[in-house]
This record gives C-alpha cells, sequence and structure tokens, in this order.
C-alpha cells in the first residue's frame, strides 16, 4: 500500500505546483491525502486536487482524503464541495 501524501498546513497558491507535482509522480495507483495538518484550503489547491481526482478516477484508480477537520471542511463548503465530491474529482 502506497504511504498517504500529507498535505502542508497551507494549501493556497505558493502550494500548488509542489502538490501538482506530488500529485502527478502518484498517478500510477490509489492516492490518500492525508489532511491532519491542514488550516487553509485555497481554490487553486482544490484545483489540483479535483483534477487528480479525475485523471485517477479515469485510469481506474481513486483519491481520497483523511483526516479532514472541520475548519477544512467548512473551507471546503465554502467553495460548494465536501471531501467527498473532492475525492470524485466532481465539479
Amino acid at each position: 500500500m502506497t504511504e498517504p501524501l500529507v498535505l502542508q498546513p497551507k494549501l493556497d497558491l505558493p502550494a500548488a505546483a509542489p502538490l501538482a507535482e506530488e500529485l502527478k509522480a502518484r498517478l500510477e495507483g490509489d492516492v490518500v491525502l492525508d489532511a491532519r495538518d491542514v488550516t487553509q484550503i485555497g481554490a487553486l489547491c482544490l484545483q489540483v486536487m479535483l483534477a487528480a481526482a479525475t485523471s485517477l478516477k479515469a485510469a481506474g484508480h481513486s483519491l481520497s482524503l483523511t483526516n479532514v477537520n472541520d475548519r477544512v471542511v467548512e473551507q471546503l463548503a465554502q467553495m460548494g464541495f465536501s471531501p467527498e465530491t473532492v475525492a470524485e474529482g466532481r465539479v
């Protein structure tokens, strides 16, 4: 089983490119994103996660989010998403 990718605490604009590279390197199997340290999630990093989820789903793999705290759930909800919809790549 692949190790979960522990997300950075602040998923803002500067975090988007490194996150995209990390996810790109993991597209060959299921991906687990560990959000235990996340305090802020921005739209661009959300978009990166959605794109990865869509690519993984098309390849027969999955993306899941674990340890999502209430603050992140609230931030996702403000953008019209939930951890489940992100994992499904639903836009």
